[in-house]
């Protein structure tokens, strides 16, 4: 894992450094290291973790294998707070995560890249503590501590024993609202994000082809931009921003703690009205309503050719609604149609592109469903041998409008709600997984019993379901193309 300047490791998700959670350019990587390397986003330059979204999605689908319905406890501290409690005493640890409720899709114009610098000022001195002492505190208790930045929320985290649980809050309490910056904290924390994004987008042609595919896909929305920000942008963000930053958003009513593991409910309602309840509420905020996006009606295409790509690579991708934006249904419609087509070594892709045919090197789908606003659905490949890229997309095409055209199996559709939710009960064996499940739903606007009834919504999902699902939202008409090329076309390579 990658350490900024100031000592401290930054794990970010597709969003806020290298932009989506889910990077799609991660696909177009030019050898399996580099994808592995990408997609376990640990990288400070990337917000949030793949595991945050990936459990997300998850326990999109099957909450109640992770806790009982009468053990996970949800209170609202005075200060307007909310609190989570999973209780899981398989082991003596405990995850503690604070989420606030902003993300870089909600920054001011202009000011791009401020959501995330900010995670990385909440590690400088406050009124009580100076700068490193949260860290080494962690540290000495045998635990670790980390944050992501991510479009639609922040999270910072600390596992530890569970007789620590105290010191954790009270650290995350005080720099809630105790924070001290100075123009020396913010040079040399700028610098460190600068050096992020040369590291994790410009000096990666993937990354800069997901940067521009992100701006093509997205006409209006603030998805368009990755999280880490413009550089032109991120070069201007100063003490002023960062101050106004923090007095708007970070205030224990615009925030959600969770925590996982070892612990009683009871036990951390009280250290939590100790601890947070003494923050003082922050003004309301207004609803998170961000710029709308036009009707979609063109197909677009984004070429990059680079010297340092070898094997050519495309994505396809499509606006469709996520869990908060989805009317009843669709969107699990979404999950389980991206599983079938291309969720893994079983899926239409590759059982047809790998297994049958042996042009395709890689090939996959997936929904990143869990957004604040509509989301995007992504199909992807790459040639084997002297395969072209261009059989290879002609493939995929076809597989997705076989579902359009056909369906899916009772067989299928049963194979995939089996795999979704055995993954997501194997999640649950990890205090981690079961806090950024719970966290990233309310973040997002749900609540406890979203995630609880989530497996009953997979489990009535229907194959008519899924061929609307398909029919409705993946035309080629309105879609996007991004492909990465090598610099030097061999002949026949395209």
């Amino acid at each position: 894992m990658s350490k900024s300047a100031s000592g401290r490791a930054c794990a970010r998700q597709g969003n806020a450094g290298g932009g989506g959670s889910i990077q799609r350019s991660q696909y177009l990587a030019t050898a399996p290291a580099l994808i592995e390397q990408r997609t376990k986003f640990t990288r400070t330059s990337e917000v949030g973790t793949l595991r945050a979204l990936l459990v997300t999605a998850a326990l999109t689908l099957a909450g109640p294998a992770l806790a009982a319905d009468d053990q996970v406890r949800d209170f609202v501290l005075d200060n307007g707070m909310e609190v989570v409690v999973i209780p899981d005493h398989r082991e003596p640890i405990a995850t503690h995560m604070v989420w606030y409720k902003v993300g870089s899709a909600d920054e001011p114009r202009g000011k791009s890249g401020i959501a995330h610098f900010f995670e990385h000022l909440m590690f400088k001195a406050t009124a009580n503590h100076p700068a490193g002492e949260f860290d080494r505190a962690v540290s000495a208790v045998g635990g670790s501590n980390n944050a992501f930045t991510s479009y639609d929320f922040t999270a910072f985290h600390e596992t530890v024993a569970p007789s620590a649980l105290e010191l954790m809050m009270s650290f995350e309490a005080d720099r809630m609202r105790n924070l001290i910056l100075t123009d020396k904290d913010i040079k040399t924390e700028r610098d460190v994000i600068l050096e992020e994004r040369r590291m994790s987008i410009d000096d990666n042609p993937g990354a800069v082809l997901d940067e521009e595919v992100n701006a093509t896909v997205w006409q209006n929305q603030p998805y368009r931009i990755q999280v880490l920000g413009w550089m032109q942008e991120m070069e201007q963000l100063n003490l002023a921003d960062a101050r106004a930053f923090y007095d708007k958003y970070y205030w224990p009513n615009n925030a959600v703690l969770i925590v996982a593991g070892d612990v009683e409910p009871e036990n951390v309602r009280a250290l939590a009205e100790k601890t947070y309840g003494k923050v003082a509420r922050g003004p309301d905020l207004p609803p998170r309503v961000r710029p709308v996006e036009p009707e979609q009606n063109t197909r677009r295409t984004v070429t990059l050719t680079d010297a340092r790509v070898s094997v050519p690579g495309f994505s396809t991708q499509w606006v469709v609604p996520s869990y908060h934006t989805a009317k009843p249904g669709e969107a699990e419609a979404l999950e389980l149609l991206a599983d079938i087509l291309g969720g893994g070594d079983r899926s239409r892709l590759y059982q047809e592109l790998v297994v049958k045919q042996g042009i395709a090197s890689s090939v996959g789908a997936y929904f990143q469903g869990a957004m604040l606003d509509d989301t995007t659905f992504t199909v992807y490949g790459a040639p084997r041998g002297d395969a072209k890229l261009s059989d290879v997309e002609a493939g995929v095409n076809a597989e997705v409008a076989r579902i359009a055209i056909e369906g899916v199996s009772e067989y299928e559709l049963q194979k995939a709600k089996d795999r979704y939710i055995a993954s997501i009960i194997f999640a649950g064996d990890d205090p981690n997984d079961l806090a950024n499940m719970y966290g990233s739903m309310l973040a997002l606007g749900g609540n406890v019993q979203d995630v609880l009834e989530s497996p009953d919504r997979i489990r009535n999902v229907t194959a008519d379901q899924i061929k609307a699902a398909a029919v409705r939202y993946l035309g080629l008409d309105h879609s996007t193309t991004g492909y990465l090329l090598p610099q030097q076309k061999r002949e026949g390579l395209i």
